[in-house]
C-alpha cells in the first residue's frame, strides 16, 4: 500500500508539472459546455478595447417556440420570459458557466416582458388570453427564491414591453394593441404609467394612468406630423390613429419616455409626470441609393446561385421601423439609439408587403417606367425584395416612383427631438459577409446562404447600452444570422465598430435536421444560440463574475446565455495571463476563453479589407496569431484559463500558480517544463526503487 501511494504521488506530480490535470484535461482544450459551439465566430476592429466571450447557458430544449425572450437580472438570479410556457423562468446564475432553473412565475395570460427594480420589486407584462382584451402587470418580490407574487393591476391591450424608470418611481408599459388575427377588431395602442410604491409591494389600480393617442385624431388638440405612417383597415370605424399606432418598446431620458411605434416608423414622446403623449416624431427614410447605404436585396443573385452582392439603388428607400430603443448621454446631451429591424402587418386578408416583381399584378400598381428602378426589377437585383405597398406611389396612384423596404438593416443614433445623428449604414452586412461568407444573411431556424437578403437582412432587433471601463457601447443583436455587434459610442456622430461575436455553429441546420434526429435536444444544443431577442447588460459590480457581462434571451434556440464582456484597456484590470474571461473564476471546472482579440487581423468595418487570411492578431497575453478565415474563431494566440480554482490575485496583480495555464507558452517555459519533467521522472524512479526494495524485503 505504501508503494502504491508513492507511485501515485509521483505520477500526480508529473501530471501537474507538465500542465495536465489529474483528470487528464488539457488546459486550453475546446471541450464545449452546454450550448457553446466549438468555434464561435468572432471578429474585431484592430484597436478594439472590448471582447465578448461565452460563459454558459440555461437550455430549455425548445426549438423555435419563443422559450427564451426578454431577460432581467437581480443579484445572481436571471428572470427570462418563456412565452412557450407562458411563464417567467427563474434561473440561478451564481455559477454563470452552469445556470440552473430553480422555479418559474406563472400569471393569468402569457408573459411578454419582465423588469426588476434595484430593490427587488419585479414586474411582468401579461397578455390576455384574448390579446385584444386588456392585459395586466403582475408584481413579484425578486429577493425571494420563489419570487413571491405581490399583486397585479390592469393595463391596456397586449402589454408587450415593460420597463422601470431610472429613479424607480414608475413602471412604463408599451400596450401594443395589435388587431385580432383576422383583423375583425383593432384595440387602441397606448403607454401605461404605473406609480410604484417606495417599498417592495404591488401598486393599486388607482396608481395606473394611460397615455393614449386620441389627441392626435382628426380634430384633436394635437397635430399628427406628416410622415407618421397610419394605414390599413379600420374595422371599428373610429379612432383610426389611436387604433393604428402600436407602441413596441420604451426607454427613458430626462423625465420623458420614448416609445418606438415600429410599423408607423415613428417614436412617441411621453411626458411621464403629465401622463400624456407629448408629441410623435416621424423618423423619415434611409436612402439606399447613397454610398455606404447599400444592401443585398436578393436571395437569388444570380438565380439559384446566390452570392454576396451589396449594392446601392437610387430610388430605393428604407423605413427604419425600429424595434428596441435605448438611450445614453454624452457631453451632457441625451441621445436615442434604435435597432432598425422593420416589420410588416399581416392580419387576415390584409398584407402591406409584396415582392417587387409582383408589382403590376394582384391589384398592385407597377413601377413607373420613369423610375430609376425600372430596369432593376429582375430576381438578381430587386425583383425578390419585399417592399411596402402603400409608400412610393405617384400622386395619381398609377405607379411606384420609388420603392420602400422594411427596416434599415442598421442601428441609428438620434437626438431626443428626432434628428438623425448617425447610422451604421451597410456595416452590418459588410461585416457579416466577411466574417461568415458561406452563411451570409442566413435565417435563424436553418443555416442557409442569403435566406434573408430579400427581406430584412440580418434583422437587428435586440439592443442595450452599457459602459465598459470609461467607454459607452451599444450591443446590437441580429435576430436572423445571430450574434452581437458592439459599437463604441464615444463620438455619437461617428459610432465605431469594436467587435462581433456569434455563438452559433452553422454546420448544424436545426430546422432541416431536427425531425429525424435521435436526440433533438442535443442537436439543438450543438447549434448554439439562435435568434437573440433581448439583451441585458450587467456592469462589473452587478455581474457574478466581477466583470461586465451580457444576458441574452435567444427565442429560437430557447437558451438564456451569459457572455463575458472583457475590458481590453490597459487599466481594465486584465493583465497578461489574468485577462482570462471571468468565467475562469466563476465556472468551476470549465475552460473560459480569455478576453483577447480573436479577430485574426480582420477589420470588420464597412469598406475595409477584413476578409479571410488577412493580417495578424496579438492576444492580450502577448502571443501572435496569424490571420485565418474570418468565419472561424482565431484560436491561435487566444489565452485560455483553467477555472478549476485558479484566479488572479486582484490585490497585487499577480496570478495564482494554478492559473498559469492561461499564459502564452515561451521558450523559457519549455525549459522549465523539461526541467520539471525530469524532476518528476526522478520522483517516479524513486517510487519504483522503493517498490522494488519493499518487495525484496
Amino acid at each position: 500500500m505504501t508503494t502504491s501511494k508513492t507511485v501515485t504521488a509521483a505520477l500526480t506530480a508529473f501530471l501537474l508539472t507538465t500542465g495536465l490535470s489529474a483528470g487528464l484535461t488539457v488546459t486550453g482544450s475546446t471541450t464545449a459546455t452546454a450550448a457553446e459551439v466549438p468555434e464561435p465566430i468572432s471578429t474585431s476592429a484592430p484597436d478594439a478595447q472590448v471582447a465578448l466571450g461565452y460563459l454558459g447557458a440555461y437550455e430549455t430544449g425548445q426549438f423555435d417556440e419563443s422559450a427564451a425572450e426578454i431577460t432581467a437580472v437581480y443579484g445572481d438570479t436571471v428572470f427570462t420570459v418563456n412565452a412557450q410556457a407562458a411563464t417567467v423562468d427563474i434561473i440561478d446564475a451564481k455559477d454563470p458557466a452552469k445556470p440552473v432553473k430553480i422555479g418559474e412565475i406563472t400569471g393569468s395570460g402569457t408573459a411578454n416582458s419582465v423588469a426588476v427594480r434595484d430593490d427587488g420589486l419585479g414586474v411582468i407584462a401579461l397578455e390576455n388570453e384574448d390579446k385584444t382584451a386588456p392585459g395586466s402587470l403582475m408584481f413579484f418580490d425578486a429577493r425571494t427564491t420563489s419570487a413571491t407574487v405581490l399583486g397585479s393591476v390592469g393595463v391596456g391591450s397586449l402589454p408587450d414591453m415593460v420597463t422601470i424608470t431610472p429613479d424607480g418611481k414608475q413602471a412604463l408599459v408599451a400596450n401594443e394593441g395589435e388587431p385580432a388575427d383576422d383583423f375583425s377588431t383593432d384595440p387602441e395602442g397606448s403607454v401605461g404609467i404605473v406609480d410604484l410604491p417606495a417599498e417592495v409591494a404591488a401598486p393599486t389600480t388607482a396608481d395606473v394612468r394611460t397615455a393614449d393617442f386620441r389627441d392626435f385624431e382628426d380634430g384633436g388638440s394635437k397635430t399628427l406630423p406628416e410622415g407618421v405612417r397610419v394605414f390599413g383597415p379600420n374595422p371599428n370605424g373610429d379612432l383610426p390613429v389611436s387604433r393604428n399606432l402600436e407602441p413596441e418598446y420604451i426607454t427613458v431620458a430626462g423625465g420623458k419616455a420614448y416609445a418606438s411605434l415600429q410599423e408607423a416608423n415613428a417614436i412617441a414622446v411621453v411626458d411621464i409626470a403629465a401622463g400624456e403623449v407629448e408629441r410623435i416624431m416621424p423618423l423619415g427614410f434611409k436612402d439606399y441609393g447613397t454610398a455606404g447605404n447599400g444592401l443585398d436585396a436578393s436571395d437569388r443573385d444570380p438565380k439559384d446561385a446566390p452570392t454576396v452582392n451589396i449594392a446601392t439603388y437610387p430610388g430605393l428607400k428604407g423605413a427604419y421601423m425600429p424595434d428596441t430603443v435605448s438611450t445614453f448621454s454624452a457631453g451632457g446631451t441625451d441621445y436615442l439609439v434604435t435597432a432598425n429591424e422593420g416589420d410588416s402587418r399581416e392580419w387576415g386578408d390584409f398584407v402591406d408587403a409584396a415582392r417587387v416583381k409582383d408589382l403590376g399584378g394582384d391589384g398592385l400598381a407597377p413601377v413607373c417606367t420613369t423610375s430609376p428602378l425600372a430596369d432593376k426589377l429582375g430576381d438578381d437585383q430587386l425583383g425578390r425584395l419585399n417592399v411596402i405597398t402603400d409608400l412610393g406611389l405617384s400622386a395619381d396612384g398609377s405607379c411606384y416612383e420609388e420603392l420602400y423596404a422594411f427596416g434599415g438593416r442598421s442601428f441609428s443614433i438620434w437626438t431626443t427631438d428626432g434628428k438623425l445623428v448617425a447610422d451604421s449604414g451597410d456595416e452590418f452586412e459588410q461585416m457579416t459577409a466577411k466574417a461568415i461568407p458561406q452563411f451570409f444573411n442566413s435565417n435563424h431556424t436553418e443555416s442557409n446562404l442569403e435566406g434573408r437578403s430579400d427581406d430584412k437582412g440580418p434583422e437587428p432587433e435586440a439592443l442595450t447600452i452599457g459602459q465598459v471601463g470609461e467607454t459607452t457601447y451599444a450591443f446590437v443583436g441580429f435576430e436572423r444570422i445571430g450574434g452581437i455587434a458592439v459599437y463604441d459610442l464615444s463620438d455619437p456622430a461617428k459610432p465605431t465598430f469594436a467587435t462581433y461575436y456569434n455563438n452559433r455553429d452553422f454546420s448544424v441546420s436545426v430546422e432541416d435536421e431536427i425531425d429525424g434526429a435521435a436526440d433533438p435536444a442535443g442537436l439543438l444544443s450543438s447549434a448554439g444560440d439562435l435568434g437573440p431577442e433581448g439583451i441585458t447588460f450587467l456592469e462589473a459590480a452587478q455581474s457574478p463574475t466581477g466583470e461586465a457581462a451580457l444576458v441574452v434571451g435567444n427565442e429560437v434556440s430557447g437558451t438564456t446565455s451569459i457572455y463575458s464582456v472583457a475590458d481590453l484597456t490597459d487599466d481594465g484590470g486584465s493583465d497578461a495571463g489574468a485577462a482570462a474571461d471571468a468565467g475562469a473564476e466563476a465556472g468551476a471546472g470549465s475552460d473560459a476563453t480569455a478576453g483577447s482579440d480573436e479577430s485574426a487581423g480582420t477589420d470588420a468595418t464597412a469598406g475595409t479589407d477584413g476578409g479571410a487570411g488577412g493580417g495578424s492578431a496579438s492576444a492580450k497575453g502577448g502571443a501572435s496569431a496569424t490571420g485565418t478565415d474570418a468565419g472561424a474563431d482565431a484560436k491561435a494566440g487566444e489565452a485560455k484559463a483553467d477555472s478549476a480554482g485558479g484566479t488572479a490575485d486582484s490585490a497585487d496583480g499577480t496570478a495564482d500558480d494554478s492559473n498559469a495555464g492561461s499564459l502564452p507558452r515561451t521558450g523559457a517555459d519549455l525549459g522549465q517544463y523539461l526541467l520539471m519533467g525530469v524532476l518528476a521522472l526522478l520522483l517516479i524512479g524513486l517510487g519504483v526503487t522503493a517498490f522494488v526494495v519493499t518487495k525484496r524485503r
